[in-house]
């Protein structure tokens, strides 16, 4: 150790300074990029389901349903506003507080899921089906969802 970060006391050696270490922008790439913990760490652990590491298609996924939620409340309230109505009841609810209350809890409760969704992504649904599957359903779902409402956008307009 170097000297000016630690002393020494009757043999023993004291750290002076209390942590050594810097954030910086290359520790977050390299924590995404080059993370160490992608598996279990023996081998009778048997699977691991937290991980530090997260594929970065579970990445892509959940980037993409977050803004496909928003483009779903934006293209909601000019479907509203145009004669349709909103056919979810809590959100139908949540339209009655105001548009504000409507996208915030839309993205809130989208948030949510997809945070559960990512922390559990290696953990298996009825013993069958991984739960980062459920990302690339719910991603494919909006996407249906946005076209269905841009064809009634159209219609409408």
């Amino acid at each position: 150790m170097e000297k000016e970060n630690s002393a020494e006391t009757n043999g023993t050696t004291i750290r002076t300074v209390a942590d050594r270490r810097e954030f910086t922008w290359r520790t977050v790439f390299y924590g995404f990029a080059l993370s160490r913990r992608r598996d279990h760490r023996r081998e009778y652990d048997g699977e691991a389901v937290f991980i530090d590491w997260r594929h970065p298609w579970l990445f892509i996924m959940s980037e993409g349903t977050m803004i496909l939620s928003g483009a779903d409340a934006f293209l909601t309230l000019q479907l509203i506003e145009r004669g349709m109505i909103e056919a979810n009841p809590f959100m139908a609810k949540a339209m009655e507080y105001g548009t504000g209350v409507f996208a915030a809890s839309k993205m809130a409760l989208t948030a949510a899921g997809i945070l559960t969704l990512v922390f559990l992504a290696k953990a298996h649904v009825f013993n069958r089906f991984r739960t980062g599957l459920f990302m690339t359903l719910f991603f494919s779902s909006y996407l249906c969802l946005i076209c269905y409402e841009l064809v009634n956008l159209m219609e409408l307009a």
